[in-house]
This record gives C-alpha cells, structure tokens and sequence, in this order.
C-alpha cells in the first residue's frame, strides 16, 4: 500500500470539490449506514478514498465495537443487544425487537441492501455473500421483504429512496477475504454514489464504520460520519455501537432500542441542519 497517502491527497480534493452547499434543516434526514469488516482504525485509513473521507468529515476517535466476533456486534447496532451471542453461527432470534422491526411499525421506509444476494435468499445465497454479515436474517429466523440485493440502490437513490439505507459489502469489499485497497475501491464507488443522491444531500447522514477489529482486544474502530456542508471534525467521546445506534433511532424519530437507551447520541459529529 505505499504511496497510499499521495492517492489519498487526490482523493480528499475529489471528496471535498463534490460536497455540496449547506442544506436547509432536515426535520426527516435520510441515514445511510455502511458496515465493513475485521479491521483496526489505523488498517482502514491505510485506503486512500477511506483517509479521504476521514479528512474531509466527522471521525469518532474513541469508537469501539461491542465484542468479538463478527455477529454480534451486527446484532449489537441493529437491536441493541448481543443476545448472549459468541459465535458467527446462525441463531433465530426473536422477532420485532430490531431496528427493521421498529421502523415498520413507526412507518419509516428502510430497505437494507445486500452485496451478492441472489434469488436463493437472505439465508440460503452463496458465497461471497454472507448471511452472518446480514443481521436482519436473523430476526425471526427470515429476511423481511425489506432486504433486498445491492443491486437495487442505484435506482432507488436515483427515485424514491428509503429513509433508512444499511448497506452490507460482499465478503471481499467488505475487506473480510480481501485487502483494504480492494475494499476502499468499492467505498470509492458506492459512496460516491451515494453522496451525489438528492437524498444525501437534502440533509441527509452517512456512517461508515467497521464491525470489529478483529486482531486487538482494545477493538477500536473506524467510524466516519458524513453530511452535507460540514467541515472535518473529530471526535474523543467515547462511542459504540450502541451509540451508533442511539443516533439512527433519534435521527428517524423512534425510541431506543436495548443498551442504546443509555448510549451518548454522537451529536458532536452530525450538523445542526439535523434534527435530533
């Protein structure tokens, strides 16, 4: 990865030219969340468009994922609970206790998109898919009609675009099977997209975060915060996934799940255009 931080220098003035006016105050901003994998803070800002973005917007310093491994800390940002979780086998959980779950019934559109999923389904899909990296499969033990293949974004940021967007990288963008450079090209392109919406720019929030890093017990990890108009910032509170959580459920209106109920909101690195 050498030479990594001249790219990155380049990469930082794209990011910065494409950052659009200060929108007005959204009172039902669009959250955007990405989840990659098994990396410390330092690994991830080894990719040059990744150190860009960090540059550019909010980074929470002192951000650390719940445990290890992988799954539950996906569970931990979607429910606020491991639900006593230590392996990344599946496990039926109980429904209506998600994030997914809690939106539907408060009527807040969301859709989570799924890198690789096929018409085999949110459980069955092969490889580089991966149903441990999509927690809403686990949630009554199926996938509710809100998940869909990863595909299906670009026509829903160019149309009508959900409220709530998680986004799950296959196994080699997410960097789990494959190199950072091979996961921060992928970030290049889908954040891009995603930055160049209307939905992101009419007062919308992007959280790029990783699940855990999964070479270090003190498992900190990156955790950038993106919106339209603000200036780079950092961050020494200390956050989580609970608290990452707690921001998206106050961000779409709805109450607080598990331990994101006593989660600090990261309101430190989101703009006062977003109502919280």
């Amino acid at each position: 990865m050498r030479g990594w931080a001249v790219v990155a220098v380049v990469a930082l003035v794209e990011v910065a030219c494409a950052s659009p006016p200060t929108p007005s105050r959204s009172s039902d901003p669009h959250v955007f969340i990405i989840v990659m994998e098994n990396h410390s803070a330092d690994q991830a800002l080894s990719g040059a468009f990744t150190a860009s973005l960090a540059a550019t917007y909010g980074m929470a310093e002192n951000y650390h994922a719940i445990t290890h491994p992988s799954l539950p800390n996906y569970l931990a940002i979607t429910s606020g609970s491991t639900w006593g979780v230590e392996d990344d086998s599946y496990h039926v959980l109980p429904s209506g206790k998600d994030l997914g779950a809690q939106l539907t019934r408060a009527g807040v559109k969301w859709r989570a998109y799924m890198e690789g999923m096929t018409d085999a389904g949110c459980i069955d899909s092969p490889l580089p898919y991966d149903p441990g990296h999509n927690p809403f499969a686990f949630y009554g033990g199926a996938c509710p009609p809100n998940v869909v293949p990863l595909t299906e974004l670009s026509a829903d940021l160019a149309g009508d675009t959900p409220r709530f967007v998680w986004i799950t990288p296959d196994r080699c963008h997410d960097t789990h099977d494959c190199e950072v450079s091979e996961g921060d090209d992928w970030l290049r392109g889908q954040v891009g997209e995603i930055l160049a919406s209307k939905a992101w720019k009419s007062g919308g929030v992007l959280f790029l975060t990783y699940d855990e890093d999964d070479s270090s017990s003190d498992n900190r990890v990156l955790t950038v915060v993106a919106a339209p108009g603000t200036r780079h910032a950092t961050s020494k509170r200390a956050y989580d996934h609970y608290s990452l959580l707690a921001t998206i459920e106050d961000l779409l209106g709805v109450g607080r799940l598990g331990k994101a109920a006593g989660a600090r909101p990261m309101t430190d690195l989101l703009p006062s255009t977003l109502s919280m």
